[in-house]
């Protein structure tokens, strides 16, 4: 791809609180412990990367009258075409994510007006526009914003527009069932499931043979493996690991996300997939040098 257009991003925006007890934790009582606000969401987090790269990136969600300011001042930061609908009822999403001492993430997820998505919020001929449109999975864990991303899956095959998705969360993916999430996005270009993620979904502990079988049901498959690298298949060749660069990791949050956003620079620019998952490599390891999910 040229990278001439756009690459639009749909899904959620979250104030992330990120939390690590410098100690351990008391019950019914203090502990004292580092506590840091960001913006987060996956998809935002993912757009906001790609910006940061060079992309030509639109982003579109949905957030709580007193956020939308907030979160549009800084995905435009990064160089990102912010659409965020205000919702006229709920707030903006928030995660709190407590670390511990191994880099552990406990998440406590309330989604907020990220389910109330619809898709009218994405402007009229923004998606004729684009390169790609990218989903995360948590755009089809719930029944009502699954309807606008199923939508918006079926105007992409319309209008001839590849599409990326990225599981996103292996304890919703089990709740709605691999066949299930199959059915919903077979037929996209890309798919990043991480180990946890590709395992349910192909049936397979092993990553090779899962990137492999997944193949039947997306274009390229990339099975991300943490401080290992990842796996890379496509239709019709054989998987390929690509290995990871070495760092010390102070928070994972988002390292998913960079990878993705890597890795789809990568393939705007021409690099074939091994070429791509490199990229993203390279760009997920400079996300788990810092707190939050972002650039």
């Amino acid at each position: 791809m040229t990278g001439r257009r756009r690459i639009v991003v749909v899904g959620d925006v979250i104030n992330d609180v990120l939390v690590r007890p410098l100690g351990p934790v008391t019950p019914d009582s203090d502990t004292r412990a580092e506590i840091v606000r960001r913006p987060g969401g996956s998809a935002a987090n993912l757009a906001a990367w790609l910006g940061s790269l060079g992309a030509a990136v639109s982003f579109v969600g949905r957030v709580g009258a007193d956020d939308r300011a907030f979160h549009a001042d800084h995905l435009a930061g990064f160089g990102v075409e912010p659409h965020l609908t205000v919702d006229p009822e709920r707030e903006t999403g928030t995660i709190v994510v407590v670390l511990d001492d191994a880099g552990r993430r406990t998440m406590l997820v309330d989604r907020a007006a990220n389910l109330a998505l619809t898709a009218a919020d994405l402007p009229a001929g923004l998606l004729a526009e684009a390169s790609l449109l990218h989903l995360t999975g948590y755009s089809f864990f719930e029944p009502g914003v699954r309807a606008a991303a199923l939508d918006l899956l079926a105007r992409a095959r319309r209008l001839q527009v590849p599409v990326s998705v990225d599981p996103s969360s292996v304890a919703f993916l089990r709740d709605v069932g691999a066949e299930q999430f199959r059915s919903w996005t077979s037929g996209a270009e890309f798919c990043f499931p991480n180990r946890d993620e590709a395992a349910v979904l192909a049936g397979t502990a092993d990553p090779r043979q899962a990137a492999e079988r997944l193949t039947a049901s997306y274009g390229t498959v990339v099975v991300t493996l943490d401080g290992e690298g990842c796996v890379v298949a496509t239709r019709g060749r054989r998987p390929v690991t690509v290995p990871a660069q070495r760092c010390t990791a102070v928070d994972p949050t988002g390292a998913g996300d960079a990878f993705c956003a890597g890795y789809l620079d990568g393939w705007r620019r021409g690099l074939d997939p091994v070429g791509a998952a490199a990229a993203g490599t390279s760009v997920a390891g400079r996300a788990v040098r810092r707190l939050g999910g972002r650039p």
